[in-house]
């Protein structure tokens, strides 16, 4: 195969965007990055003043392209990552490859009949990544020139996508109102934690100087605001967090324990999909051994701090928050700003809107604010559905909870990848490995199984995952607890060995990390 004459397009220039782009020139091809803003980073180049890493920088790197040894601090600040983002890209000249400012619009896939797609037993007809029969056509639209008086759409036709848009961006999720108790009656200030993020850092701190602020939320980025905003106006204007569901806050000296369990052995006490009885007996006569780490957490974190009087406590167990892909790291100073007042928790089901603030449920008088800012989440779903124009397509990602193959390959949409969709505690390392998996393939190194065999895999999974976390399930996060599993299952793919330890006590007991994935051949 011509690995130069296939056009390949990469949607995203964030981190799976860049890992895309690296491991594919590896593998002789030409991909072009299509960019809608004017850098690279991704959601690192859009954030709040405080935000820094939340997982152990060792597990939160290139395995080819290390942390500068200058850098001691356990969890980099956004600033720190921004610049290993760059030195990475200029590292293996990725930059010459991106379109900036070209945002894609809608992406079609073009082929003789749609028929030909049900008609399939292999994916694109052939198991392959190239497919003779069709081919997708981009709608890009260019805001470089900043003298045109409106953005231009280019069309380009390419062999495959890479769609690396990821979860946590551009689509908000904004809660509905009742008629008259919504955002257009109150007469300060409504946004998203994304318009918020987006800022500069000065004109956020303008913002919210000697402003009641509240914030919506209890996820990352709702704790992360509050705390940053209670740092910032004092005890003088403190801000409020309301919440409906608490959650485990780690603080970050325990997150080490944390990635430490990600080894060979706890993954036995976890039940995988389409498991013998061996392995599913193994799994129940080991999983006490997780209930107890979980109960010893939250017994840690219940003694350590006041959740029981600002009424914090979850009523989850700590285990299934992390399987469920919802881990917040503890803010510095984040109580100490609650017991001089600067920040107050506020929990309730329901709140509305009214002329100076926020009708709380349970409360008898308005919570007063000038700004509130709603950390409500993302519409990620929605944002990869609509990028789609064949309501076909559409349908295959709206009308489906099943995750995808391999968590990056959709049964039924032939010559596309979706990278950094997949959750989990370290969004880096698991992307890469995916990276490389997709390039191996376009590359022609193995193929994938029938459509139907895919299907039966990723159907599998949701039973699986479904039986262990029933309502916090979601799709793009049922490999949490199983990232070596998963790993194992790629290189299996790839024809790698997937025993990177060694010594058998290692590779039992160690945790895995990018490192020992560095050379995968």
């Amino acid at each position: 195969m011509e690995t130069d004459k296939k056009r390949i397009a990469i949607i995203g220039a964030g981190i799976s965007g860049l890992m895309a782009c690296k491991y594919t020139l590896e593998k002789g091809f030409n991909p072009i990055v299509f960019e809608a803003r004017s850098g690279i980073g991704g959601v690192w180049s859009q954030t709040i003043e405080s935000t820094k890493l939340q997982t152990p920088k060792d597990f939160y790197q290139f395995s080819d392209f290390s942390w500068p040894r200058e850098m001691k601090e356990a969890y980099p600040d956004h600033t720190q990552v921004l610049e290993y983002l760059h030195a990475y890209a200029l590292h293996f000249n990725i930059l010459p490859r991106i379109k900036f400012n070209s945002k894609v619009t809608c992406i079609d896939y073009v082929t003789s009949s749609t028929a030909d797609l049900h008609s399939w037993d292999l994916w694109g007809g052939s198991g392959e990544p190239f497919s003779p029969w069709g081919k997708w056509r981009l709608t890009v639209q260019n805001g470089q020139n900043p003298s045109a008086s409106a953005p231009t759409d280019q069309v380009y036709q390419v062999d495959f996508v890479i769609l690396c848009m990821g979860r946590y961006s551009d689509l908000p999720n904004i809660p509905d109102f009742p008629l008259n108790k919504g955002p257009e009656v109150f007469n300060g200030k409504v946004l998203h934690s994304l318009d918020y993020a987006a800022m500069d850092d000065d004109v956020a701190a303008d913002l919210i100087k000697e402003k009641l602020v509240t914030v919506i939320g209890f996820q990352k980025s709702a704790v992360d605001i509050a705390a940053e905003v209670a740092n910032k106006n004092g005890a003088t204007h403190p801000c409020t967090l309301l919440f409906k569901t608490a959650h485990w806050i780690v603080p970050e000296y325990l997150l080490p324990l944390v990635f430490q369990g990600l080894n060979r052995f706890t993954e036995l006490m976890i039940h995988k999909p389409g498991e013998g009885f061996f392995i599913w007996l193994l799994a129940m006569l080991l999983s006490p051994l997780l209930w107890i780490f979980s109960m010893s957490i939250e017994c840690y974190l219940k003694y350590m701090y006041p959740l029981k009087k600002y009424n914090m406590v979850p009523t989850h167990r700590f285990l299934k928050q992390i399987s469920s892909c919802m881990f917040t790291v503890l803010p510095a100073n984040f109580y100490d700003r609650i017991k001089d007042g600067s920040l107050f928790l506020k929990k309730s089901q329901s709140f509305s809107f009214c002329r100076n603030g926020l009708i709380v449920q349970g409360e008898s008088k308005p919570l007063l604010s000038d700004i509130v800012i709603l950390a409500t989440g993302y519409k990620s779903e929605e944002k990869l559905k609509n990028m789609f124009s064949s309501t076909l397509f559409q349908k295959c990602i709206a009308e489906s909870s099943a995750p995808f193959y391999r968590e990056c390959i959709h049964p039924q949409i032939p010559q596309l990848a979706i990278l950094g969709y997949a959750d989990s505690p370290a969004i880096l390392y698991s992307t890469e490995m995916r990276s490389k998996w997709l390039a191996h393939f376009l590359a022609g190194n193995f193929r994938l199984p029938t459509i139907s065999k895919m299907e039966e895999d990723v159907i599998e999974w949701e039973k699986c995952k479904r039986r262990d976390e029933k309502e916090s399930y979601r799709r793009s996060c049922v490999s949490t607890l199983l990232q070596i599993y998963c790993n194992d299952q790629l290189c299996k793919d790839m024809g790698c060995n997937s025993r990177r330890k060694n010594w058998f006590l290692a590779e039992l007991f160690a945790a895995y990390g990018p490192k020992d994935y560095k050379d995968l051949s």
